[in-house]
This record gives C-alpha cells, structure tokens and sequence, in this order.
C-alpha cells in the first residue's frame, strides 16, 4: 500500500466511523428514536418515527460501507444526502460556525465523503477487491448526484418547515444528539 491508499484507508475508516457512532446515537443514545423522531419533527419533518429509524439505519449502513470500502460511491451517496438534508433542515438558519451550531461540520463530513468517491476506496478495500472500483468524474457523478437526488426528494415529500413565528423555543433542542 502506498501512501496514498493509507491516507484513503483512513479517511475511509474516520468518516465511516464517525457515520455509524452517529446513526447508533439515533437509534440508543440519547433520547433513543422515539427522542429522534421528536427532534425531526420539530424541525420540519413529517413522520418522525420513519425519519429517525432511516436515518440510524442509513448512516450506520453508509459507515460501514465506507469502512470496509464497498460500493464506495454510494456509501459516499449516503453520507452526502444525509449531511445535506442536517445543513437545509437543522444547521443552515444558525450560519456557518459549529460552535453557533451552524453547519460547517457537517458539510466537512459532506465533501469528505465525496471526495473519497473522486479518489476512490484504495487498494484496501472491497471494492478494489470485487475489482469494483468507480471513482473520478463517475465516483463525483454517482456520489454527488444520488445524495442530491435523495436529499430533493426526501425534503419534497417530507419536509414542512413551520415558520419561525410558530416554532415553539424547544424546537431547536437536539434531543438525540
């Protein structure tokens, strides 16, 4: 492995991680999914419970896939919708700066994983074990493209956000996180 396939290795390994301590946070930490599922909601969300439980399951599942570098572009996919629904839903109202609770961490989390699709998985992977491999303009196309795709889709079928006149001082409490 050279150097550059353990700098892949270990963004891989960061990120995905990180994906799956988060999703298993949802599901067990916290409030567990039915505090998810409140927090959701109060940000828009319709169908808490569902919300929540996807949620646990995508970020653990892209995690994963990302750690053990299989389908690497999706996993990116994954990783990428669901940080940018957290910037539309949860982040973007309170500026850029994670201390303000703002969005810059997780649109951190959003271009690492794409670019680990650019990249590709490295030589330690499953990927290039299955002799799978998708990465440059096709790894950016299918990661970036797939995770907006969902994120359009999911906040048009869900997303309601209710005015900043009506939203209760509560609203903006993480309850799972």
């Amino acid at each position: 492995m050279d150097r550059i396939d353990v700098a892949l290795l270990l963004l891989r390994v960061v990120l995905g991680g990180v994906m799956v301590v988060h999703g298993l946070n949802h599901a067990f930490g916290g409030g567990r999914l039915p505090g998810a599922a409140r927090w959701f909601e109060s940000l828009g969300l319709r169908h808490g419970m569902v919300q929540a439980a996807m949620s646990a399951i995508v970020e653990v599942v892209a995690g994963a896939g990302l750690i053990l570098g299989f389908l690497t572009p999706l996993s990116s996919a994954a990783v990428i919708s669901v940080m940018l629904v957290a910037v539309v839903v949860a982040h973007r109202r309170n500026g850029f700066f994670v201390f303000k609770d703002g969005y810059e961490y997780v649109l951190v989390l959003a271009v690492v994983a794409a670019v680990v699709a650019i990249a590709g998985p490295g030589v330690a992977s499953i990927d290039a074990a299955l002799g799978i491999v998708v990465a440059g303009g096709w790894g950016a196309l299918v990661a970036i493209g797939v995770g907006v795709v969902a994120v359009v889709g999911l906040l048009a079928a869900t997303y309601r956000p209710r005015s900043e006149a009506h939203a209760e001082p509560s609203d903006t409490a993480h309850e799972s996180a």
